[in-house]
This record gives C-alpha cells, structure tokens and sequence, in this order.
C-alpha cells in the first residue's frame, strides 16, 4: 500500500488526466465537466480506503476486509469504460469518470506491494516493494502519466519528445 501522502498526489494527478480527457470530449476547458471530473479524480485517488469505513457507525471501523470488493480491478475498470463511453451525454458522466480515474490510480499504486490487488478473481502483486516504500517513483509515474496524457490530448502534441513521435499509433 502506498502512503496516504502519495495516494493524494496520485489522485491529483487522476483528477489532470481525468479533467484533459473530459475536456478533450466536451470540446471545451471551460465546461463544467472538467471540474467535477477533476475534484472526482482527487476524491476516487483515496476511495478504495475510505470506501471501506463504516462511516455511519459510531466506532468507524472497517465494514469490509481491507483489498477486497472496494479494490476490485474490474470494478474500476467498468465504472471508466461506461462513465467514459456517457461523456457528454449525461451530466454524471464526468465525475463518474473521474472518481473510476482516481480510483483505478490508487489501485496501480498499491499493486506493486506484496499484499496486491484483486484485480479479477484473487489479488494479484508486483512484488516489488513493501507498503510505504518508493512512494516518490509511484507520484512521479502518475505525474508523468498525467503529463503525458496532457501533452498528446490538450496540447495535440505540440512539445513531444522525438522519441515518442515514433511509438504514437495512428
């Protein structure tokens, strides 16, 4: 599990790439998508976690096993294709898709650890880690990512390096 410090910044980072996405769909920075599919992204970034307290218990105490339904892969995974295919067509597609952006985020930051994700049918790890290490190589990846994302859908590549002119499809 990565630190709930690099869960944050990961979920800023789901919420960049989730705001460019709904804005490269609606056309427009200024649509009011792109808001809520950002401040849904920095929310879905710590969601797996907090999904599991039982907030309406006065105790607080986890109502599920941690890394269990709330970190299931494919859950995720289909919240962000149909939130995705509705942009534009239902105003709760955008936060839907940003929340499934921070949310799928959180998950490829804990998979690296030895306890995994369930991302089908049964946990699955990376094993490269232990829980709270290497949280600066998880940030700067989903901040590249995010920069990545930007730079080719906002920006239509206009500052891309050489070498990725050559691994772009289409």
């Amino acid at each position: 599990m990565a630190s709930s410090k690099a869960h944050h910044a990961t979920g800023f980072a789901a919420g960049v790439i989730a705001a460019v996405i709904v804005a490269h769909n609606g056309g427009s920075l200024f649509h009011p998508g792109v808001l809520l599919g950002f401040i849904a992204g920095v929310a879905g970034g710590t969601a797996p976690d907090w999904l599991e307290v039982a907030w309406w218990s006065r105790a607080r105490r986890l109502w599920i096993t941690h890394r269990t339904l709330t970190h299931w892969g494919i859950g995720w995974l289909a919240l962000l294709a149909v939130s995705y295919r509705s942009l534009g067509h239902s105003l709760y597609a955008a936060p839907a898709f940003g929340f499934a952006c921070g949310g799928l985020m959180h998950l490829l930051a804990d998979w690296p650890n030895p306890l995994g994700v369930p991302w089908i049918a049964r946990r699955h790890s990376l094993n490269l880690w232990n829980s709270g290490h290497c949280d600066l190589i998880v940030v700067a990846a989903s901040w590249a990512a995010a920069w990545f994302v930007g730079e080719h859908l906002w920006l239509h590549g206009a500052h891309g390096l050489p070498w990725w002119e050559h691994l772009r499809v289409g």
